[in-house]
C-alpha cells in the first residue's frame, strides 16, 4: 500500500490529552478502512506564521501511515469536518524515514549548518 505523511494543526484551546486523542481517533478511522498508522508524533503547541480562524497558536501532530487512497480520503474528509482541526497537509512518500522527525530532534543532533565566513 502507498505510504503517506500527515501534519495536522488543532485549535490552541484544546488540552494536550484532547489533541493526542484526535490522533488516536483518526488512527482508528484509518484502521477501520483497512489502513495502518505506522508512527505518530505530537509536536506540541507552536506559534503559527499567521492567524488561522483567529488563532495564533495550534497543536501540531505528525502521522506516518500505510493505507489505500480511499482510506486516506475518508480520514482527510473527517479531519476537514472536525471542528477542532484547523489545517491538514498530506504528502505521499516513497519510504518513511527511521527515527524521529526533524521537529523532535534536538538542535545538536540535527545536521550542522554551514559556518558563515
Amino acid at each position: 500500500m502507498p505510504l503517506y505523511e500527515h501534519v495536522m494543526i488543532a485549535r490552541q484551546d484544546l488540552s494536550n490529552s484532547q489533541a493526542e486523542g484526535l490522533i488516536e481517533h483518526f488512527g482508528a478511522v484509518l484502521s477501520d478502512n483497512g489502513g495502518k498508522l505506522v508512527e505518530q508524533e505530537y509536536w506540541g503547541v507552536k506559534t503559527m506564521a499567521y492567524k488561522i480562524n483567529k488563532n495564533r497558536k495550534g497543536h501540531y501532530s505528525f502521522l506516518k501511515t500505510d493505507a489505500s487512497a480511499a482510506a486516506i480520503q475518508e480520514m482527510e474528509r473527517l479531519m476537514r469536518l472536525h471542528d477542532d482541526v484547523m489545517r491538514v497537509l498530506t504528502i505521499k512518500v516513497d519510504a518513511h524515514e527511521d527515527g524521529p522527525s526533524v521537529q523532535m530532534q534536538k538542535r545538536d543532533e540535527r545536521d550542522s549548518r554551514r559556518e558563515r565566513r
